[in-house]
């Protein structure tokens, strides 16, 4: 199971399309050489060398995949150069993979930069699917995406086989005895090593500050002299590192399902059993059922499934307790998943595991073929970079209690995730908490959802406090789901679509129920 922080429901809830960047040589392939295609006219970021603040995007045709056809419409595909080591920008680079749709109409304010969240979402899959959704948008700005380094078609890491993926399943993420615990960390470290081997040097180089800094490059190549930037998820947590470092470059910036930045790696393990079990008490109540009481149920059937597994309708598979559990987390990103858990619970509690291991399934990227995507191994070496914490099973035992106070379903995997998930992790973390603040910045909107599981709604203020007095601007929905825009909100969608292309900012601590 795939850690749960900053994860993104588009990520986890959709199958979408896979497009790979480059493009064929024919003239109707290429970009129309419109404003943005013609290069950069904003100021040159600092200590950026002539060779790279001066590149032209070469926005082509984008290409399919074997697995996916390219996305249709207008959507161009370019590469970026950047450095590798912002530390040292004269030498090696890296090829980043963009991708764009024009701006519709002739008013156009300039790009439009999406990231997804994860870390390890890729940009260039999700860009197309999500243009419905902000389809108001699209008349003003280029709706711009990436996939950041080490992602996807920008270097992307794969730490292990589909092969040892699947062997994995075996593991039990929430350990009982001497021995499981050893081959929970024992696994732990072998992914690890895995990440090390594919990624080599890029292993150092794939932290949230360096794709901030990848974004200004990305702005002045693109023209803009303001970053427009709407992140989702762990892409709020970008975006106000982005902020902090350069606020004098902010211009209209959303940050929607919004991670607490002032939570370490406990902290965000505690916030998280917090908000799935409050999604799930939601859910419940959505039943008839007492929250308590459901809960005690289902945290039974996980414990009966910890000592013997479920059969189910795949080959060669059983429904284990950690596949149950990540069934279960799938259908709390989105309201409109909660039938699918219904039906897939009474299914577990009839003796079938198929439903719930094939919402596992959905949440792992995992194919019917048994391929599986490399979102969660991009996910975990860019975020045990970032994460400076190494907690210790000592340390984690000793917060379990807590943990399982907190949630009854969730807490103990969490609790143990924030031991196992950099255990043995070849490289040292950055920090214990990410620095947003931004004095002097253009105000940003931070949009927090009251039902959020994955990033609770708490965090919302808690960024907007960070950012600093004057720059971060709340707005809480009274909703269900992970993230609020686009999810049914008619006040959320038009206050944030007055704001991007009006430059409204709604009066702080605006409610929408």
């Amino acid at each position: 199971m795939a850690r749960l922080t900053r994860w993104t429901a588009l990520t986890a809830a959709a199958a979408l399309l896979t497009a790979g960047c480059g493009g064929g040589s024919s003239d109707e392939d290429k970009d129309d050489g419109g404003r943005s295609s013609a290069g950069p006219t904003a100021a040159a970021p600092s200590g950026v060398p002539k060779a790279l603040a001066s590149q032209t995007l070469d926005w082509t045709r984008c290409k399919g995949t074997d697995d996916a056809p390219a996305p249709d419409g207008d959507w161009r595909c370019a590469t970026l150069k950047a450095p590798l080591d912002w530390s040292d920008p004269d030498g090696e680079t890296i090829d980043l993979a963009l991708i764009r749709s024009r701006a519709s109409g002739d008013d156009r304010i300039g790009s439009l930069l999406f990231n997804f969240g994860g870390p390890g979402g890729s940009g260039i899959s999700m860009m197309p699917s999500y243009a419905d959704t902000v389809s108001s948008l699209h008349e003003r700005y280029d709706l711009v995406s990436w996939d950041p380094r080490g992602v996807a078609a920008s270097e992307g890491v794969r730490c292990r086989s589909d092969e040892a993926i699947e062997a994995a399943e075996s593991v039990d993420s929430t350990p009982d005895t001497p021995s499981e615990e050893q081959a929970y960390l024992k696994d732990a470290a072998d992914f690890g090593k895995g990440c090390e081997k594919a990624a080599g040097k890029l292993m150092e180089h794939v932290s949230t500050t360096d794709t901030a800094r990848d974004m200004d490059l990305m702005r002045h190549v693109l023209g803009d002299e303001k970053m427009h930037y709407f992140g989702i998820s762990y892409g709020t947590e970008l975006g106000g590192v982005y902020a902090h470092l350069f606020p004098e470059h902010v211009g209209r910036v959303i940050l929607d399902a919004v991670v607490d930045p002032s939570a370490d790696t406990m902290g965000h393990a505690e916030n998280q059993a917090r908000g799935f079990q409050r999604a799930l008490d939601d859910y419940l109540k959505s039943t008839g059922q007492e929250p308590e009481q459901g809960s005690r149920k289902i945290a039974d059937l996980l414990k009966r499934l910890d000592a013997e597994p479920l059969p189910t309708s795949s080959p060669g598979r059983e429904l284990t307790q950690t596949l149950a559990l990540t069934g279960i987390v799938l259908p709390l990103y989105s309201e409109s998943g909660w039938p699918a858990l219904t039906s897939a619970l009474e299914a577990a509690e009839k003796g079938d595991g198929s439903e719930l291991l094939a919402l596992a399934d959905g949440y792992n990227e995992r194919d019917p073929s048994g391929r599986y995507g490399t979102t969660t191994h991009s996910q975990r070496v860019i975020s045990c970079l970032d994460d400076k914490q190494r907690p210790t099973v000592a340390e984690t035992k000793k917060l379990l209690p807590k943990f399982e106070e907190v949630s009854p379903v969730f807490g103990a995997f969490l609790g143990w995730d924030t031991a196992g998930w950099c255990h043995g992790w070849p490289v040292a973390g950055q920090h214990e908490t990410p620095e947003v603040s931004a004095p002097g910045a253009a105000p940003i909107l931070v949009v927090g959802n009251t039902g959020d599981p994955a990033t609770p709604y708490e965090g919302a203020q808690r960024m907007a406090d960070e950012l600093g007095k004057d720059v971060g601007v709340v707005l809480t929905w009274e909703g269900e789901g992970h993230g609020a825009y686009g999810s049914g909100s008619d006040c959320v969608d038009s206050t944030v679509d007055a704001y991007l292309l009006k430059g409204t900012v709604p009066k702080d601590g605006k409610v929408c129920s």
